[in-house]
């Protein structure tokens, strides 16, 4: 379930320009509905596919839902956001959509800092221990901001 921290961190930051950028706005094609943080964004593998033929514990962004909220329908709506546990689904019953992609922009930007100290200090260590393994498990180093 694991997923290389270099592939996480692509996606998160790829995340953040979707969201600085207006990627969650309201669409032209259902200016009804608000959008849904996570899965109408192209980093959800059911992105634009309402028959959701992939399933959610082969996303990325699996390893941020706690793992007694990884069976949910839709695991990424628990993904706490925020330090006092609020989640996405939280912030869809409590808040605006402004007060959410605010939290969501602070959780990225703290998850994608996390990450990328992570990496170094990995990379660092690599350096300096010339032969050794290295390789461990990176799940672990996944905080929830």
């Amino acid at each position: 379930m694991a997923r290389d921290n270099r592939e996480i961190l692509q996606a998160l930051r790829f995340e953040l320009r979707f969201l600085e950028h207006g990627g969650y706005g309201r669409s032209p094609r259902t200016p009804w509905r608000a959008p849904a943080i996570f899965e109408d964004s192209p980093t959800c593998l059911n992105f634009s596919d309402a028959t959701r033929p992939h399933p959610c514990n082969s996303c990325l962004l699996i390893n941020f839902v706690p793992r007694e909220a990884r069976t949910e329908d839709v695991p990424c709506r628990f993904i706490p956001m925020t330090q006092d546990g609020r989640t996405v689904d939280d912030f869809y019953r409590t808040a605006t959509q402004f007060e959410m992609e605010v939290a969501l922009a602070r959780w990225l930007r703290t998850q994608i800092l996390n990450l990328e100290r992570n990496l170094a200090e990995r990379e660092s260590g690599l350096s300096t221990a010339g032969t050794g393994s290295g390789a461990h498990d990176d799940s672990n180093s996944l905080n929830n901001g």
